[in-house]
């Protein structure tokens, strides 16, 4: 059986000691309530060893948003994973639609990142999604198909318990509109199909696939019954224990 997966992504929000005040109040509302889902925070980067050091002792795993696709060299402003990995950071988000819309990271550059963290040891979560025009014009299923299949190419079966897929529509990030939960049902299934043609049976089965996109606590429930959705990437609701609490606590 999957276990439920709720992750949230600070994007560029919470200073190193604003996020450290607020990881340590979660560690402990975490460790109290003993949620049955598997709990991640992603910090931005200067804020990862004080989250790392709030946590420490809790089952609260502390994440990179992103990561350079070199382990060292001439990259002025990137961090690599050898960085992160020093830090004791073991999780990476790849592929993020604002990387790949406002950054122009491309698939094929997402796919060397995913690759290199792979071999590196880390766990990736893969985000993949369509724009708002890219849905209206009947491309859904292109895009997931490109966006899943270039991102995991040459990545192994083996490889792949260490990956874990956001599926998150672009229209439904931070704009307060969010897919319906058959919505998400349909493309996770989409998704998981991809995956049992590249991989086989079991690899899909196994795969955790999240859903990103406007999570809050009056919605996570209804969509976390869905069959194929096995947890969440939450933005905004993330920054807030009062609102990130409940859905971590989705009634499991």
């Amino acid at each position: 059986m999957r276990r439920y997966y709720i992750a949230g992504n600070w994007k560029m929000n919470l200073t190193p000691s604003e996020g450290a005040l607020y990881a340590a109040e979660l560690a402990k509302a975490v460790q109290k309530g003993k949620p049955d889902a598997k709990v991640m925070i992603a910090p931005a980067f200067v804020a990862i060893p004080a989250v790392l050091e709030a946590v420490k002792g809790s089952p609260i795993i502390v994440a990179a948003q992103n990561a350079a696709d070199h382990l060292s060299g001439a990259y002025t402003g990137e961090v690599s994973l050898s960085m992160l990995k020093d830090l004791g950071v073991g999780t990476v988000i790849l592929g993020h639609s604002e990387r790949r819309a406002i950054y122009g990271e491309s698939d094929a550059l997402i796919n060397a990142k995913t690759k290199l963290a792979l071999s590196e040891g880390f766990e990736v979560i893969l985000c993949v999604g369509e724009t708002l025009e890219e849905r209206e014009a009947g491309k859904l299923e292109d895009v997931l198909s490109r966006q899943v299949k270039i991102g995991l190419g040459g990545v192994s079966s083996a490889d792949m318990s260490r990956v874990v897929i956001a599926y998150e529509p672009v229209w439904a990030i931070g704009t307060g509109k969010t897919a319906t939960p058959d919505d998400a049902d349909n493309a996770h299934a989409y998704i998981r199909g991809l995956i049992n043609g590249l991989y086989g049976k079991d690899v899909a089965e196994q795969l955790i696939i999240q859903y990103g996109g406007s999570v809050k606590a009056d919605n996570v429930k209804e969509l976390m019954a869905k069959p194929n959705v096995d947890g969440a990437l939450v933005g905004g609701a993330s920054l807030s224990i009062d609102k990130f609490l409940p859905i971590i606590e989705f009634g499991l």
